[in-house]
This record gives structure tokens, sequence and C-alpha cells, in this order.
């Protein structure tokens, strides 16, 4: 467990120290801004009901926090392999499974901070509006399980990956991939549809957070995602070791 702290906090410094973790965080913010104004609102003279701008609020946050979480997560091992680091990691008594777990738990709280940030959007609701703190809380729930599943893929895509290039490439695939299956629903039938539907990692997984409705599937889901892009890592990891 200490290791995985003083990795996850190396990790965390990193980002806190450079550059592009403010422009990324930055850019996140902006986005999810203009996405609420000109989306949830619904634009000027739009008048919506609190809890619809309050779901499309939630759902286009869940995607901007899903981009951010591979955007910070690709270089995490890419990084350490391009500039000969991942040697010092390798022969470091240090196991792979930490290092994956202190690395994902550094982009998580990252991710976090980042959508902490965005509180001042749902409580503008407040002004002229009335929702529930409990629509909120599952709503950011359900956030950070999208953010913490699209890190766990792009951490795999890091490990995979020689170089950061080659895997922002692989880690955008796979997860656009999962977004984008819903979109088959159109061309399938019964029960393929039901099982392409469970697949999907946003569209319709996100639906009963950004409604407010917490159910133990949807949890289920995205933290067997995580887990399973975890494992991938770390076992990518295992067999760079024993090369």
């Amino acid at each position: 467990m200490t290791s995985i702290m003083l990795i996850a906090g190396r990790e965390l410094k990193a980002y806190l120290r450079a550059p592009v973790g403010y422009i990324a965080a930055s850019a996140a913010l902006l986005l999810a801004g203009i996405l609420f104004i000109a989306r949830a609102l619904g634009g000027a003279g739009a008048k919506r009901l609190s809890a619809e701008v309050l779901r499309q609020f939630f759902y286009n946050t869940s995607g901007v926090m899903m981009a951010l979480g591979l955007l910070l997560a690709f270089r995490l091992i890419a990084h350490e392999h391009e500039h000969g680091t991942l040697v010092l990691l390798k022969t470091s008594p240090v196991r792979d499974r930490d290092v994956v777990i202190g690395k994902f738990l550094a982009v998580l709280a990252m991710l976090s901070i980042v959508t902490a940030l965005t509180v001042y959007m749902p409580a503008l609701i407040f002004v002229n509006g009335k929702v529930s703190v409990g629509h909120i809380m599952v709503g950011y729930l359900g956030v950070l399980l999208a953010g913490s599943a699209a890190i766990a893929i792009g951490l795999f895509a890091s490990a995979l990956a020689k170089n950061q290039v080659i895997a922002i490439i692989v880690g955008g695939a796979i997860l656009g991939t999962l977004v984008l299956l819903w979109l088959l629903r159109k061309v399938t039938e019964p029960p393929v549809v039901g099982f392409v539907d469970g697949l999907a990692i946003h569209h319709f997984r996100q639906r009963d957070f950004n409604l407010g409705v917490l159910r133990l599937e949807n949890v289920v889901y995205y933290v067997g995602v995580a887990f399973f892009f975890l494992l991938a890592a770390t076992k990518t990891l295992e067999a760079r070791r024993w090369r």
C-alpha cells in the first residue's frame, strides 16, 4: 500500500507541476461549460425543467470526463518507455500491480478535482429551479465511474504501446468502439440488441445516472470494465518484465 501511494503521489504532483495538466483540465472545463450553456440550458429563450437540464448536464459532462481521463492516462507508461525510465520500474522491487494501481489512482484524483470544479453548473439550477441533492450525487457518481473506466482503458493502451502516439490511437480506438456500440442497436434484433446495449460504455449506461437513478448493474459494469483493463495493463507490464 505504501508503494502504491508513493507512486500515486509522484504522478499527481507531476500533473500539478506540468502545464499539460492545467491545459487539459482547463480545456475540459471550458468544453463542459459550453455544452452546459448550449445543450443543457438550451440557449437563450429556452425553457426546460430543472431535472432535464441536470440530466443533459451529466450526460455531457460524463463524455467530457471520459475523454479527459483517456488523455491524462495514455502517457503514464508510454512516457516511461520513451524516456527509458521503464527499465527502472522493471528492475525495481515494486510490483507491476502497484505501479498500475498507483498511476490509476493519480489520474483518478486529478479527474475528481476537475469534476468537482464543475459543481457550480448544477448549483446554478437552484437559482430558478429545484433539483434533489440525491440526483446530483448519483449523477456525479456516474461521471466518476465512466471516467475511471476510461482511465483504465488509457492505462492499458499506455502499457501496450511503445510511444505516446500509438497509445492514444489504441486507447481512442478501444474507447471509441465501446462508446459507439449503441449505434449497432439500429441494425440488430433481440436478443442481440440487449447484449450490445449492455456493452456500450456511455449512452445507455449513463442514462440512469443522468436521471438520478442508482442501479447496481451499472455500477458493476463500470467497475468490471476498469478492473479488466487494469488487469490487462498489469499483465502487459509483467510480460515486458520477463522479455
